[in-house]
């Protein structure tokens, strides 16, 4: 039987991750799923009932109940607020354990799959075939996040960006559960410096690498 074709896309906020695995989805034909999603959507459930983003509880229930095909508002789920939800929630096991047999159903689909997000090659698919580890410096990550949101209308101070930047990066690699590490097997992308068809091509040609490795 050919090994499936899964593709793990992990990275701090901002680092283009998200943009290149859709890309690479694209590309290969496979099903992709923004992983951080999930998790953001946890947060604005909890917002929405006015519960607590800190009441473990009451997160894992929500968590528990959410489907991948729930995931409709997108505008709502990517803003600033929901980004900062998702990275508080995404601390409680709870949540990551209710969101590990969702995640790990979509990465064993037939053909294979690509998933973003924070711990996919360490966790949720640690058997992908081609893992990348996509980063970039705090300063153009805030940038780059700073100018997508104003465009959307958003008044925000560069400041406040990359304090919330800093921030969750260190929420998110500090965490008990699941932290945000580059797996041992996974290759290092640095995008501070590239553009998006630039950083595309050095995933696609990743990808490609792992192919050959593997046979597929």
């Amino acid at each position: 039987m050919t090994r499936p074709l899964i593709i793990a896309v992990d990275g701090p906020a901002a680092s283009g991750k998200g943009t290149i695995a859709a890309r690479l989805a694209h590309h290969y034909g496979l099903p992709y799923l923004d992983t951080g999603l999930l998790y953001r959507a946890v947060g604005l459930s909890l917002q929405d009932a006015n519960l607590s983003l800190d009441d473990a509880v009451a997160a894992e229930a929500v968590a528990r109940a959410l489907k991948v095909d729930g995931l409709h508002d997108v505008e709502r789920l990517t803003d600033r607020g929901a980004g900062e939800a998702a990275s508080r929630v995404a601390g409680h096991p709870g949540v990551r354990d209710a969101l590990l047999d969702l995640q790990q159903a979509f990465a064993r689909q037939a053909g294979g799959a690509v998933l973003d997000g924070r711990d996919i090659g360490t966790v949720i698919a640690p058997d992908a075939a081609a893992k990348l580890f996509v980063m970039a410096t705090p300063e153009v990550r805030a940038r780059r996040r700073w100018l997508q949101l104003t465009a959307r209308g958003e008044d925000i101070p560069f400041e406040d960006m990359l304090a919330d930047i800093i921030r969750r990066d260190e929420r998110d690699a500090g965490r008990g559960a699941a932290p945000m590490i580059q797996a041992g097997d996974a290759v290092l992308l640095d995008t501070t410096e590239m553009g998006i068809e630039t950083a595309f091509d050095a995933a696609r040609r990743i990808v490609e690498a792992a192919r050959v490795r593997h046979g597929l």
